[in-house]
Formats: structure tokens, sequence, C-alpha cells
């Protein structure tokens, strides 16, 4: 087993963030799968890793790392030319707005355990849980198309490389398409998308590549 080693769930999109950076900076790293939906990231092997019982949990450099976004930075910081985070200060802050739009307000709304709670207040769970993912991935991604209205956007969401807001971009929209959301409207953001879904490193990250059987 490598040194790094990702402790993740195949569609959790916060994991596919990390997938998508390690991918990009070619860091070797093995995967163990914590299964949401078996309960495992609530057993006491994983609230090791991470306290707060959610994944990924990445094992780098000798230290076991939480958060997506803390974890893409700490590698950011540590990886030579990452390029994951802008050289300048206001660049790095349009990154790190536009990555905590989704991080911060789309990802928690539509979490397992949020949506979970939603479905046990309805007396009809799959269509509560599909009309909570559509109004909040999609009011949300809405509001991320009118950040991209901007000079700094470019091939990617900050000029003409990835950063970190198109890693945290594209498993959002990986999860609008399940839930059917309305795009029509992101032209911006689907482009976007699909130019970033065209990288290897974002390939590699897919669902589709890491979901169980898959390998």
């Amino acid at each position: 087993m490598s040194d790094t080693v990702l402790f993740d769930y195949w569609r959790s999109s916060a994991s596919y963030r990390v997938r998508i950076a390690l991918n990009m900076l070619a860091i070797p790293c093995s995967s163990v799968p914590v299964d949401l939906l078996a309960g495992e990231h609530k057993r006491a092997e994983h609230l090791a890793r991470n306290p707060q019982g959610l994944v990924p949990a990445l094992q780098v450099d000798g230290h076991m790392l939480t958060q997506s976004l803390a974890i893409i930075e700490y590698l950011s910081e540590t990886r030579p030319n990452a390029g994951l985070l802008p050289s300048d200060p206001l660049g790095r802050h349009r990154v790190r707005a536009l990555s905590y739009a989704i991080a911060m307000d789309i990802h928690p709304v539509c979490n397992l355990g949020v949506v979970s709670h939603v479905m046990q207040q309805s007396s009809d769970p799959d269509a509560a849980r599909s009309a909570w993912m559509r109004k909040f991935i999609g009011e949300g991604l809405a509001a991320f198309e009118r950040l991209l209205d901007s000079p700094h956007t470019g091939e990617f969401c900050h000029g003409d490389q990835p950063t970190m807001a198109d890693l945290c971009l594209v498993p959002q929209l990986y999860n609008a398409h399940r839930w059917k959301v309305d795009l029509s409207a992101c032209g911006r953001v689907t482009a976007i998308a699909r130019r970033c879904e065209t990288l290897p490193a974002f390939a590699a990250a897919h669902p589709d590549r890491s979901a169980p059987g898959s390998n």
C-alpha cells in the first residue's frame, strides 16, 4: 500500500475533489473505501481517523488530514508548482470564494445526514429527497453561474488552468445530473465542467471509476 492513503466513498463529492487533486499532482495513492450507506463512517475505526465521521480522510506525509478543501490547500502548499490556488492574493480569494460557494453553501444542505433527516419527515421520502436536491443544487449553481460572470473567468473557473474551484464544481455537476437538476441557465458552469471532464486527472477521479466492482 502507498504511504498516501485516501479513505473515501465513491459518490462523495468531497472525496471526488480530493481524488482529482491527487491525480493532478501525480501523488501515488492507495484507496480504502468507507461505505457510507453501511454506516462504516460512524464506526470506531473511521472515527479514529476523523472524529466527525465524515469522508474523506487522507493519510499523507505521516499525518491524517480531514476536510476536503483543507486537504487540497495543504497539497497545494506542500507540492511545488501545484497551481491549485493562484499566486496573487485576490486570485486566491476568488478561487476560495468560488470553492466555498459549493463546498460550504450547496454541499452541506445536500449531505447524506441532512437529506436522510428530510426523508424521515415525509410520507413520500424519495420524492422529498429529489425535490430537496433539485432546489438547493439548482439555486446554488444558478448563483455560481452569476459568480462566473467575471473577466477573471477563462477556460476554467479562474483563468485558463484548473484550480480548486474547478475541483469543487465538477463533483457538484455530477450530483446535479444525478438528480436531474435543470441547468439550462448555467451555460458557463456546464461548459467549464465539460472542459474539465476531458482532462485525465478529472476523468480518472470520476465516481464510475471508483465505484465498487469498477476495477
